[in-house]
């Protein structure tokens, strides 16, 4: 299956396809993502690939310290959020899993996004299902959709600053920075 993908994503999206790879029988093409959108309705309608399903969207961050005392010095820290390194270019990762009932086989599509400016094109009007992932994702990594019909925070207070599933956040969370219950 996966040359029938690779084959099809490469003729239809040329450079647009960065790679496709497979690991225990499962693909996983990464794409530019200014083509997400396209790319999505094409594995979609494709009568021979038809990926019908999407089973999540969810975000990777990728920021990395340049040795591991940096980054337990960094964690130490529980007021500063500037990472110990710079973040790198193209930080964080939004990861597109979709099932083709037809075929019985699974698709994962990645794609990077910047770590100054995290916006990706949503894909809710290829997936309506996307709606959901989409909002979490932004919500825990503060990644924006453009073009998302309902996009606001599903965990945190939509007045909360920060993104708890970002490699930069603390462990510990930041004192204060939320009203928490009584014990």
């Amino acid at each position: 299956m996966r040359e029938k993908i690779e084959e099809k994503l490469r003729a239809a999206f040329g450079e647009s396809v960065i790679s496709v790879s497979e690991f225990k029988g499962e693909v996983t093409a990464e794409v530019k993502r200014e083509s997400i959108v396209e790319v999505c309705r094409f594995v979609k309608e494709d009568p021979e690939l038809w990926f019908d399903f999407l089973s999540d969207v969810c975000g990777a961050d990728m920021l990395d310290f340049e040795d591991a005392s940096a980054r337990k010095a960094y964690l130490a820290i529980e007021h500063d959020f500037r990472p110990a390194q710079v973040p790198i270019e193209e930080r964080f990762r939004v990861i597109y899993n979709m099932i083709s009932l037809k075929n019985k086989t699974r698709l994962r599509i990645k794609v990077k996004v910047d770590g100054e400016n995290p916006v990706c094109p949503s894909v809710t009007s290829v997936y309506p299902a996307a709606n959901w992932y989409e909002r979490e994702t932004f919500d825990m990594f503060g990644i924006t959709f453009e073009g998302h019909p309902d996009l606001r925070r599903m965990y945190m207070p939509e007045e909360y600053e920060y993104y708890p599933l970002r490699k930069d956040f603390p462990l510990m969370g930041i004192p204060g920075s939320i009203p928490l219950p009584r014990k």
